[in-house]
This record gives structure tokens, sequence and C-alpha cells, in this order.
């Protein structure tokens, strides 16, 4: 017999399958007076930004600059696939393709490293040829901290007068034959769902996660403007406007000028 530790495993491994469907479209947003923690919805929570402190901007300046030394290494994303970097549900349209690397995503609930962020991200691109497979655009990279971090914590890691940090919670997962209603305007389970508390989760026969993953913030280290560079929420349009660095692509191949989405 599974044990109830295995069980709750496979549940969150479930739960993550499903939250990257529901992650391709951004629930609207309302405001909280939660204090620092800034509710953008009943399903994310982000960090109110800071009054700026001596050297926050210095630091911040240095974050991406790493980032982007880091990034050097991976303009080709099968580099990035050789070094262990795993492409998060490539058979799925995203906005943006997280390939993150298991032994940085661990190190990061331990310590900080801007040269050694959990995850790459990639926009996809056409296949160069008909009938090949398609390639990927590298926009920037993901730094993750624990769901139990303070916001002191948080601001430690990244200065949160210049970033924001998120964090998905508050997931019901939809119990067998109720996945279908996970989208719509009368949603009930999922990110853009009605459902935001334990006890209706269960009530509706759903799986409550109170939080899934951890702590998340973009870094876009090619960008020119700054508020693109530290894009959060509403405003991080996910690499669809990003002035990103081009992939490393066969020769011949040239960049199309509109991406289908």
């Amino acid at each position: 017999m599974r044990s109830p530790k295995f069980r709750f495993l496979q549940t969150i491994v479930a739960a993550a399958s499903v939250l990257v469907l529901l992650m391709l479209v951004h629930p609207a947003p309302v405001r909280g007076a939660d204090g620092e923690m800034h509710g953008m919805s009943a399903h994310m929570t982000m960090t109110e930004l800071r009054p700026v402190q001596p050297g926050d901007q210095a630091r911040a300046d240095a974050i991406v600059a790493a980032a982007r030394t880091f990034a050097d290494q991976y303009t080709d994303y099968r580099k990035a696939l050789a070094d262990g970097y795993a492409i998060f549900h490539p058979e799925l349209k995203q906005d943006v393709y997280h390939f993150t690397q298991s032994r940085a995503a661990v190190a990061e609930q331990f310590r900080f490293d801007p040269a050694r962020p959990t995850s790459l991200l990639y926009e996809r691109v056409p296949a160069a040829k008909a009938g090949g497979e398609p390639g990927y655009k590298l926009v920037g990279v993901m730094y993750t901290a624990p769901y139990r971090a303070t916001t002191d914590e948080l601001n430690a890691r990244v200065p949160l007068s210049i970033a924001r940090w998120h964090l998905h919670s508050n997931f019901c997962v939809p119990p067998a034959g109720k996945r279908a209603e996970i989208f719509g305007p009368s949603a009930k389970f999922g990110m853009q769902g009605s459902i935001a508390t334990a006890s209706d989760c269960e009530a509706a026969g759903g799986t409550f996660i109170k939080h899934v993953f951890g702590w998340m913030v973009h870094v876009y280290p090619y960008e020119t403007d700054p508020a693109k560079i530290w894009a959060a929420g509403m405003d991080d349009k996910h690499g669809m406007d990003h002035d990103a660095k081009p992939m490393q692509m066969p020769p011949g191949m040239k960049m199309p000028s509109d991406m289908p989405m």
C-alpha cells in the first residue's frame, strides 16, 4: 500500500502538471489589503514594492549582469538541454518555456546565487524547415525561493524596491471528470476558478494546494528598459514583447518578424 506521503507527492506532481495549463491565462488583478504580500488575485500573491534603499540599485544591477553572463552560455538552447536543463511541458503552447535544472532548483531552496538561476526562459520559434523541430529563442532567467521565505528574506535575495516576487497559491485541483471546469467565466477550479479556500475545495471534491512550487522572479537581462528587465505580474508579457537575444540558428534561417501566438 502506498504511504500517505507518496500519495501527497503524487498530488503535487498532478497539480504542477495542471498548473502549467492554467499559467497560460493571466488571472484578473484585484486589490487586497494584506500588507506587503499583495494579492494580485485569489490565486497569485505578489510582494509589494518597497521604498528604494541605499545600495538597492547596485545590487539589482549586479544580479542582471550575473544573469546575462550566465544566460550568454545558453543562447543555443541545445546546450541548455545538454547541461541538464529540461523543458517544462514542451508539448503545450506557451508564451515562454521554462528550461529548469533540478540541481539548481534544489540549491535555490538553501541559498541565492545570481550566477546560477533555477530556469532559463525561452520563446519558441518556428522550425527551420517544414517538418522539423521548433527552435527556442533565449529571453531571460528565473530565480526561485522557498514558499516559507519572508519578505525580508526575499529582499535579501533581490531588492523588493526593484523587483516583485510572485507565488502561485490557493490552487484547487479538480476531481476526475471536472477538468473542463478550470477555464471560462464560470470556472471553479484552477487559477481562474472561484474556489480559493480549502473548505470550498473539499466540498467540491477537489484537492487543495496552498502553494505550488515556491516564490519566483523573472529577469530579462537583454532588455534596455528597466521596467521590462524586472517585469512582473500583469506587466510581464512573458517574452512576447522582449528585445531578446537572437537564438543560434542554422545558416540561412531568418528570424520571422511576426511570431505565431
